[in-house]
């Protein structure tokens, strides 16, 4: 058991003991206080209690989606990956929000100046963005859009659209400045799954392959690749020539195969978050990361010499090509390690004194288009040219430069764009009023398109954390020890948890943010994108044991949606068309009905629910912020207004960012989740298959995203 976890495990022993000694204390309403928690012989925090738990709710679940996995037919393994996740829908762990995007924007970038792919890492690459001076019209970023479309595959899109800005009178420049929200947790880019950090780290390294603006995929440090006939051995050819750099852009090796080598082991000793995306991918990795076997040489990644590299996969992966986009394929200089401390295998330590790599911007090599020459704590990061890139003569952009923002001051971020000091901004519902009141909203403002990250709300099905686990004081449930155990029971509740996953008025609760026309444009109903995969031939699969055959074309979205119907579950997460741009959960009548089954079961375990007597539920909230309180206040009122009032939501106010942070995304583990449902954080796709979402829901620690459910 990890430190971090341990100590709050013993929290937990303690939190158990006092709400055991003191349930039905105070002159509380007893209701509840005869409850019997039905995992109470498990160890509170343990990995049985946590197993036990996952295997009640999300069982059925896990057993669909390991019979996806065994297919080796692409189609028919998508099809059963959809009918998976129909099962992890109807447990009602958690309720899709909104996905990135679908609201109205200001930019100085051109459109799909960089990939428009919707996985893996390249989207944040910015040194192809091409860039104006003034603010881009509408009518002018519509244009482009459509030019996009027409030059698709062809290879001439960039060509175009720089002919196209400069014959609009447009001015094209080499730099680029963003915000951002959050420094790097690391600067090793191996030991970090958090997106905030990769859309940084990712300017300082190049990959084997990388998608361009026309979504190819493009040789970048691998010059080609071969497969092997059965499929399981990849062959990549080096590029020659290529530096690695100190962030002043000194020389200091070459890139070599090895490097993909070393930072796949580093990658797999830190155990920063990446290490399960290879997990049974390639030959020899799971053993290695538990600890079996270690010696690398007995996982599949090989140097046969400085310019040829070998990856073995345990099976046939259509999708692995995808993968290469991603951090987990990084490579790092194995003598700058070195030379910073790094150790291997047994060996590896990252708490000792010696141990420097990705302690700063200085502690890392690099291979890509920028360095990082400056770096100001929640201020800004100054990335420039790398001089020694190998692509320099491609690179649009000669300096990127991150500003910070809390997002709190919507005046200061509006003022930032206006004044050039950033060069794109969403437009939420005070910044859209902004751009009405001086003019710029009719000429410039444009509707985003929507990504493929989903925005979740979590429920907490096995709470443990009453205060944020960095700070006892910051935080803390106003709930009574009653109230707390029977919150805990009614979580545990399937009908419960569906009945407040259709209580949430989602339109109005985006509409805090967007603005009341486009509250429905990012609504997203389903984990996966309905339209992420389809099938790319006939297939016939079991929904509930009759045989369906969905014809070539099919898209995930409907298989999922059959699955539901085929369970009775009352969920709208495909129109035909798409699963966006709609709310299919919402519907207060559905809310009452689950509702109703939820009470009787939990009677009968002696949980009483009433008008007088209901069940309370903790939200983070930021006050620092007029977005996030109205759209946690739309919640609160809507969640109480569908169920009569027999939830209660108590809104936890945090002061600042980080405080909020701390209880909705920085804990490491299920047992620091300080909440009963939240709605800050999300997932966005790794590579193109829907294994890249699913997974994250896996037991044992495996699943990214089951820590958001309180669990592991």
């Amino acid at each position: 058991m990890k430190m971090k976890k341990f100590v709050a495990f013993l929290l937990a022993v303690c939190l158990f003991c006092s709400l055991t000694a003191c349930a039905g204390a105070g002159g509380e309403d007893p209701a509840g206080s005869a409850y019997v928690d039905p995992y109470a012989k498990y160890e509170a925090g343990s990995d049985e209690l946590y197993r036990a738990v996952y295997d009640d709710i999300l069982g059925e679940f896990y057993a669909a989606y390991q019979a996806a996995k065994a297919e080796t037919n692409v189609s028919k393994r998508h099809a059963l990956m959809a009918i998976a996740e129909a099962k992890m829908l109807s447990a009602g762990v958690f309720l899709p929000t909104t996905s990135k995007g679908g609201n109205y924007a200001l930019t100085r970038v051109a459109p799909y100046t960089n990939t428009p792919v919707l996985w893996g890492n390249d989207s944040f690459r910015f040194h192809d963005r091409i860039v104006v001076t003034e603010p881009i019209k509408a009518e002018d970023y519509k244009a482009m859009k459509t030019g996009w479309q027409e030059k698709l595959g062809t290879g001439k899109y960039e060509a175009w659209v720089r002919q196209y800005l400069t014959g609009k009178g447009y001015t094209i420049k080499n730099t680029l400045n963003v915000h951002f929200n959050a420094d790097p947790e690391s600067w090793d880019v191996l030991a970090t799954s958090n997106t905030a950090d990769s859309e940084i780290l990712v300017q300082t390294y190049d990959g084997l392959y990388e998608y361009d603006m026309e979504k190819n995929l493009q040789p970048a440090l691998a010059e080609s690749y071969t497969v092997s006939e059965d499929g399981l051995t990849y062959t990549f050819k080096i590029r020659q020539g290529v530096k690695w750099v100190d962030n002043q852009g000194r020389a200091i090796a070459d890139v070599k195969a090895d490097d993909f080598v070393a930072g796949m082991q580093h990658m797999m000793d830190v155990k920063g978050g990446l290490e399960h995306l290879v997990d049974g991918l390639i030959v020899g990795a799971t053993e290695y990361i538990a600890g079996e076997v270690t010696n690398f040489s007995e996982v599949g990644v090989k140097a046969v010499d400085d310019r040829t590299l070998v990856y073995t996969l345990t099976a046939p992966t259509s999708y692995f090509i995808t993968m290469l986009g991603y951090g987990v394929f990084a490579p790092m200089s194995r003598s700058f390690y070195e030379s910073m401390g790094g150790k291997f295998g047994t060996a590896f330590d990252s708490t000792s004194d010696a141990y420097k790599y990705g302690k700063g911007i200085d502690s890392i090599a690099y291979c890509g288009p920028f360095t990082i020459t400056g770096f100001t704590s929640n201020n800004s990061i100054v990335c420039q040219e790398n001089t020694a890139y190998w692509n320099k003569g491609g690179n649009n952009i000669k300096k990127l430069t991150f500003l910070y923002t809390d997002g709190s001051d919507e005046q200061g971020m509006y003022n930032d764009f206006k004044t050039g000091k950033i060069d794109g901004l969403g437009l939420t519902e005070a910044r859209t009023e902004m751009a009405k009141k001086d003019g710029s909203f009719d000429t410039y403002a444009y509707v985003s398109d929507t990504g493929a990250t989903t925005y979740c709300g979590f429920f907490n099905v096995r709470r443990e954390a009453f205060a944020n686990f960095n700070d006892a004081a910051v935080g803390v449930s106003p709930k009574t020890d009653l109230q707390k155990i029977r919150t805990g029971a009614a979580m545990l509740n399937r009908n419960f948890r569906l009945a407040l996953a259709m209580s949430i008025d989602r339109g109005t609760y985006n509409a805090q943010s967007v603005g009341e026309d486009l509250k429905y444009n990012s609504l997203t109903n389903s984990y996966t994108p309905g339209t992420f995969v389809f099938l790319t031939e006939d297939t016939t699969v079991s929904i509930n044991g009759t045989e369906k055959t969905f014809p070539k074309g099919t898209m995930y979205g409907e298989i999922l949606q059959a699955q539901l119907d085929a369970d009775k579950i009352p969920l709208k997460v495909w129109n035909g068309s798409a699963g966006v741009g709609f709310d299919g959960w919402y519907n207060p009548d559905n809310t009452k009905a689950y509702m109703a089954k939820a009470i009787e079961e939990l009677a009968a375990q002696g949980i009483e629910i009433t008008a007088k007597n209901p069940i309370y539920l903790d939200i983070p909230m930021r006050t620092d912020s007029a977005t996030n309180t109205n759209m946690k206040q739309a919640m609160k009122q809507s969640i109480e207004t569908a169920t009569n009032g027999l939830i209660k939501v108590n809104l936890i106010e945090y002061a600042t960012r980080d405080d909020y942070l701390n209880a909705t995304y920085w804990y490491g583990a299920g047992i620091e989740a300080n909440f009963d449902l939240n709605d800050g954080s999300g997932w966005g796709p790794d590579f193109g298959d829907p294994q890249t979402y699913l997974d994250t829901m896996l037991p044992d620690g495996a699943g990214y995203m089951t820590k958001s459910l309180g669990l592991f």
